[in-house]
């Protein structure tokens, strides 16, 4: 019988690392009926750079090589994160594309049950101006999604 699986989305943010975390330690343990997906949405290198002008040919090799040194980065962590917590068969992708499309898409490919993945918290002027990739995941994801949430530290 195959297990169900969990998809974590991850990026560079602490929100996302995080949400990995409370997953592993919540959801996933060594005998998990879960198998795990991590996943970073690596942007593509037009969306990165806001203008091309005379010279942005030159540009593109530079920017792509940052965005794949930071998916290197993100997965690393990630990797070293269920490592940590015992976990050595997650399957890590980067896959390129905005974050919503990369995760609906990883979903139905691994045909998911569960869906993680970190709030930011932002305020609602800056959901509205940013938009929020949890509230569209919510709203469009064909599985259960899970968005975990930083527990804001109390003086």
């Amino acid at each position: 019988m195959e297990r169900s699986v969990i998809v974590v989305g991850v990026d560079e943010s602490e929100h996302s690392f995080y949400a990995l975390e409370w997953t592993l330690q919540h959801l996933i343990k060594e005998s998990s009926p879960f198998k795990l997906v991590v996943v970073h949405a690596k942007p593509p290198q037009t969306t990165a750079i806001s203008f091309v002008g005379p010279g942005g040919a030159e540009v593109f090799p530079i920017v792509d090589a940052e965005l794949k040194k930071k998916a290197e980065r993100v997965t690393g962590k990630a990797k070293q994160i269920c490592e940590t917590k015992s976990i050595n068969d997650a399957v890590i992708e980067v896959v390129e594309g905005d974050a919503r499309n990369v995760l609906i898409e990883a979903v139905e490919n691994h045909n998911a049950s569960i869906l993680v993945v970190g709030s930011h918290g932002y305020g609602a002027i800056k959901r509205a101006v940013l938009g929020s990739v949890s509230d569209y995941l919510a709203h469009h994801a064909h599985c259960s999604v899970m968005i975990v949430k930083k527990p804001k530290i109390r003086n």
